[in-house]
């Protein structure tokens, strides 16, 4: 449990951040305004978190007190014990969502997502889920009215996509999907099947935070392979006639950036190079992590069926989250960009692992003393 003490010190911050906000020299320093901007904004969800904690715990006091007094009138005493039964079950998500807002935020959850969609296990159905994934997630992003920019594609013979990348652009869109990385299964009656057989398919996604100007990602030339082609696919008639397209590899860890959604061969470079740093941006945050003795789960399996974070039961209806346990008849509904609910469960159980880790690391020095 945290000392209202602890909160209310903490809080203390939130009068020397706001003034931090209308400060010329911060507003003219575009790394440190967006760490005060990020900073207030938790600071104000903890002032939220913990108005309604103490709200809460004074009123359950105070009821308390009646109950007690035994000159009170006995229809007063009833009615104060129970509006302390009905408080109280309310107390412990009131101190769970204090105890998150005092988690450390991590700045890059206000930043734009970056997806890459690629078809697995399946041939031409999988090729398809790969396509209801990215539509998935564009109608969530569209509700939340966010913009979704293809960067590049590989469409299939019979649509969907082998492979998609894709940006979410929006404050919060990292955040927001982050735990979307795995590998997905899908069972139903693909399109091709004559016999009405149900198979089985599978598509992996990764997301990954796109990277700032400010970030520390510095490239060398000679560690760059440039390629340059004719771009197809994705973006139609009027941009496969010139040799736009660019893909730039990363030669020492062999990580591949492309970008064909322009008609400017320098736009789509430009593009394509902030891909390749925001994957090397999110590879150096999975290695820091690594070191820490973080779990991490990898962002992209083979796109086999056994590494699944997710399961997709047309015939049923039914999605199941592997990792979190929680199981949805409303496939139809999240297919169309419902994910408001599963997203929300995710966030919360990866609050739970990070509060249990924090309060792990804060005991552990009084068990060596």
């Amino acid at each position: 449990m945290i000392e209202s003490v602890h909160v209310a010190k903490r809080l203390e911050r939130l009068a020397f951040v706001e003034q931090a906000l209308s400060d010329p020299d911060v507003l003219k320093n575009r790394k440190l305004l967006q760490e005060r901007v990020c900073e207030h904004a938790a600071l104000k969800r903890l002032e939220s978190a913990f108005r309604a904690y103490e709200a809460c715990r004074r009123e359950c006091a105070n009821n308390r007190e009646i109950e007690a007094d035994e000159t009170t009138d006995a229809e007063m005493r009833a009615l104060a014990r129970a509006e302390r039964e009905h408080l109280e079950p309310h107390l412990p998500e009131f101190e769970r969502q204090m105890m998150v807002a005092m988690l450390p935020p991590d700045p890059t959850d206000i930043r734009n997502a970056l997806f890459e969609v690629r078809a697995g296990t399946g041939g031409q159905e999988a090729a398809l889920f790969a396509g209801d994934l990215f539509r998935m997630y564009s109608r969530y992003a569209e509700s939340r009215d966010w913009k979704v920019v293809v960067m590049d594609a590989s469409p299939s013979e019979m649509g969907g996509y082998k492979e998609i990348l894709f940006m979410v652009a929006g404050e919060g869109a990292y955040g927001t999907f982050r735990h979307e990385s795995g590998g997905h299964r899908v069972q139903r009656v693909p399109v091709t099947e004559a016999q009405g057989r149900i198979h089985t398919s599978a598509a992996t996604v990764a997301v990954f935070p796109e990277v700032d100007e400010e970030d520390d990602i510095e490239i060398p030339a000679d560690e760059l392979r440039i390629d340059i082609f004719c771009a197809g696919g994705h973006g139609g008639q009027g941009v496969n006639t010139t040799y736009s397209a660019i893909r730039i590899t990363h030669v020492p860890t062999g990580l591949v950036a492309q970008c064909q959604d322009e008609r400017s061969q320098h736009r789509n470079k430009d593009k394509a190079m902030k891909v390749l740093k925001s994957r090397l941006l999110d590879q150096r945050r999975q290695a820091e992590e690594a070191k820490q003795g973080q779990t991490r789960r990898d962002m992209i399996g083979s796109g086999d069926r056994s590494q699944r974070i997710r399961t997709y039961n047309f015939p049923q209806n039914r999605m199941t989250d592997h990792r979190v346990g929680l199981t949805l008849y409303s496939l139809d509904r999240l297919m169309e960009g419902g994910l408001g609910e599963l997203l929300d469960t995710l966030q919360k159980h990866a609050q739970g692992i990070r509060l249990e880790a924090e309060m792990q690391s804060s005991i552990s020095p009084k068990k060596a003393e």
